[in-house]
């Protein structure tokens, strides 16, 4: 298949399931820690706040099936274990830095408009 054969409009299209895991939030937080190098399990729960251990875990399993981190064992006592993005992590960085840009310059506007969503009489639908 070519890029041009998949469809993430299309129910079965992989790239859905693809783009759900890029769109997660732990995803974008946890790709953004790992940007300025290889971090422990510990590292980047300290750097992504809120994030529980279970989270953690299951974010950085479904990322390194995608082949977007890399888990690194050495062998000594006791263990160290480390994450890093692989290239193709590295390539999902711009984009998701953009959307990082894109948030806290327009987190001003968004603020207002749920404000003023939040305070206006509930209209029926």
């Amino acid at each position: 298949m070519t890029s041009l054969d998949w469809n993430p409009y299309a129910r079965n299209c992989p790239t859905r399931e693809l783009l759900n895991r890029i769109g997660d939030r732990w995803t974008v937080l946890i790709i953004g820690t790992l940007n300025d190098g290889p971090r422990r399990f510990n590292e980047i729960a300290r750097a992504v706040e809120g994030i529980s251990q279970k989270m953690l875990t299951q974010t950085l399993r479904a990322l390194e099936r995608d082949g977007l981190v890399t888990r690194t064992i050495y062998a000594q006592i006791p263990p160290k274990v480390e994450y890093a993005l692989t290239d193709l992590g590295v390539s999902l960085r711009e984009p998701l830095k953009e959307l990082e840009l894109w948030a806290t310059t327009h987190m001003e506007q968004v603020l207002a408009a749920r404000l003023r969503a939040d305070q206006a009489p509930e209209q029926e639908q």
